[in-house]
C-alpha cells in the first residue's frame, strides 16, 4: 500500500484520481485551497474506501505554501509513491490586456508549482529507486488558445524533458491531455458548454483510468480515448495555419 499526493485533490480530475488510487488501496495527501471542501472529500473518502487520507490546505500561486508541499514530497518516513500535478484552471484574459495578472497567477499555478514539485519528487524518487509523476496536460496545449494552451503544451514538453532524466531511474513520468470532460471545471472558467459538440465530451472517471493505465505502461504522453488520439495526430501534423483557425473559432464559439 503506497501514498499518493494530488493537487487540487477535492473536486474535478483530481477528485477522480483520488477515487481511483483509494480504489487500489492507496493512502491520499489531498492538496486544494479550500479547508471546508478538503475535510468534506476526505471523510467521504475514509468511510467509502478505508484510507488513510492527509489534507493540505495550501495556495499553489504562494511560493511558500508550494515549498511547503515539498517538504512533504521529500519525506522518507510514509514515502510518497505517486504524485498527480492537477491544480490549475481556466485562463480567458486577451494577451493583449494591460492587467497581466491573470496570466501570471496561472503560471504560478501550473507551471512554477509543477515545476517546483517534479524536482523535488523526482529527486526523492530516484534516490528510493521508484515512483509515478502524472501532469495533467490538455488536449489544449496542441492548438492555441491564448495563455493557457501555452502553460498546457508546456506541462507537457516538461513532463518530457523530466522523463529524459529520470530514464533508467525507475521513475515514471506522464503528461495526461485530456480534451473535454464533464467537471465544474468549465462552469469555473466561464465557457458556454452547449458550444462544444457531444462526441467531444468524454467520461471524467473513465479517462482517469486510461491516464494510470498508460502510466503503468510507461507512456509519458498519455492522450485518452482513441477520438482524442485521432485528434491530436492531426493537431500535431496539419499546417498551423490551419490549427491557428480552428482555435480562434472555437474560442470564439465557447465565450460567453
Amino acid at each position: 500500500m503506497g501514498t499518493a499526493l494530488i493537487t487540487g485533490g477535492s473536486s474535478g480530475i483530481g477528485a477522480s484520481f483520488a477515487r481511483a488510487l483509494a480504489t487500489r488501496g492507496e493512502n491520499l495527501v489531498l492538496v486544494a485551497r479550500d479547508t471546508e471542501k478538503l475535510d468534506r472529500a476526505a471523510a467521504a473518502l475514509r468511510l467509502e474506501f478505508g484510507v488513510n487520507v492527509e489534507t493540505v490546505s495550501a495556495d499553489l500561486a504562494v511560493r511558500d505554501d508550494v515549498v511547503r508541499i515539498g517538504e512533504i514530497l521529500a519525506r522518507t518516513d510514509d514515502p510518497i509513491d505517486t504524485l498527480v500535478n492537477n491544480a490549475g484552471f481556466g485562463v480567458h484574459t486577451s494577451l493583449l490586456a494591460e492587467d497581466t495578472t491573470p496570466h501570471e497567477h496561472a503560471f504560478d499555478v501550473m507551471c512554477r508549482a509543477v515545476l517546483m514539485l517534479g524536482a523535488v519528487a523526482g529527486r526523492t524518487m530516484k534516490a528510493r529507486g521508484s515512483g509515478t509523476i502524472i501532469n495533467i496536460s490538455s488536449a489544449a496545449g496542441f492548438i492555441t488558445m491564448g495563455s493557457y494552451s501555452a502553460i498546457k503544451a508546456w506541462v507537457r514538453i516538461y513532463s518530457e524533458g523530466l522523463a529524459v532524466e529520470l530514464k533508467g531511474s525507475g521513475v515514471q513520468v506522464t503528461a495526461l491531455c485530456p480534451g473535454w470532460v464533464h467537471t465544474d471545471f468549465h462552469d469555473r472558467a466561464g465557457i458556454r458548454k452547449s458550444s462544444i459538440p457531444e462526441f467531444l465530451w468524454i467520461d471524467l472517471d473513465g479517462m482517469v483510468e486510461d491516464g494510470l493505465a498508460d502510466a503503468a505502461s510507461g507512456k509519458v504522453i498519455s492522450i485518452p480515448s482513441k477520438r482524442y488520439s485521432a485528434l491530436m495526430f492531426v493537431a500535431r501534423h496539419a499546417p498551423r495555419n490551419g490549427i491557428r483557425w480552428i482555435s480562434g473559432r472555437i474560442s470564439s464559439s465557447r465565450a460567453h
